[in-house]
């Protein structure tokens, strides 16, 4: 199996954490927008496990919804956050950096 490829612009990558359920389309999704930026992730399944879950809604500030997705230290949400950031052309200096100074959105999202 190849290794993932990385994006260009620097060889150090943010840490991503994306809570997930098992059968859910938007973790799915989201997992693929990262897979095609060619970035590695920390694949936290919160299914039939309270204290993740518990430990997703305190670091998501009660968000509950899945995924709820970190790069680095920032909160960026769920999977429309995480497009939002990507059409704004933001995600992939978020890759890069592992900050940003907030979320794309702040709305409950799936």
């Amino acid at each position: 199996m190849a290794p993932r490829r990385r994006p260009a612009q620097s060889c150090i990558m943010a840490i991503i954490d994306i809570y997930t359920i098992p059968y859910c389309p938007y973790c799915h999704d989201a997992k693929e927008l990262l897979a095609r930026k060619g970035v590695d992730f920390h694949e936290i399944d919160v299914s039939g496990n309270g204290d993740r879950r518990r430990e997703m809604i305190a670091r998501a500030n009660g968000r509950s919804t899945y995924p709820q997705i970190f790069i680095g230290t920032t909160h960026v949400g769920g999977c429309d956050d995480l497009h939002a950031l990507d059409e704004a052309g933001k995600l992939d200096p978020l890759l890069a950096a592992g900050q940003a100074s907030e979320p794309a959105s702040k709305g409950q999202t799936a």
